[in-house]
């Protein structure tokens, strides 16, 4: 088992972008015919090459291997990651408690908890302004929530 760590940074608004963020799938039964054919379009040309963060954690199994940025194989490692990204975007936070020192601390040390067993972490956070980060940690070889994804490093291999 082994665990991927990805983060994106961008406009809120296009974060909100529900229909980029799911993966191509049967959709809602109280949408138009156009709606979901509109969905279905977008969804099938956008979610598999964005790095927009998807809405399932698990998900991020399905994007290109290039969007990973960083592998770890040990839980604290990967905890460790998480804490950086959070610490380094901290000053930003909308949120003056999310910006709390022992805050990020205690969510770095309960992601590597959370990966310890298999689970898979994802964060998101507003920033001043407009903007919203967002990081997460997959779980790889296997990931509880998506037994039957493969590993996108694995694939991307010759």
């Amino acid at each position: 088992m082994h665990h991927h760590g990805f983060t994106w940074v961008g406009e809120k608004k296009t974060f909100d972008r529900e229909s980029v963020r799911r993966p191509p799938g049967p959709a809602p039964a109280a949408t138009s015919e156009q709606e979901v054919h509109d969905r279905y379009r977008e969804a099938v040309t956008a979610f598999p090459t964005t790095d927009i963060p998807p809405i399932g954690t698990a998900h991020w199994l399905m994007k290109p291997a290039s969007l990973i940025r960083g592998t770890w194989e040990e839980p604290e490692e990967a905890g460790e990651w998480l804490g950086l990204q959070l610490a380094e975007f901290a000053p930003r936070f909308a949120s003056e408690q999310d910006r709390e020192a022992t805050r990020l601390v205690l969510l770095a040390k309960a992601a590597a908890e959370r990966l310890a067993w298999g689970g898979d972490v994802s964060l998101g956070h507003y920033l001043r302004g407009t903007a919203f980060h967002s990081v997460a940690l997959v779980t790889c070889r296997p990931n509880r929530a998506a037994p039957d994804l493969p590993c996108p490093a694995e694939e991307a291999r010759p």
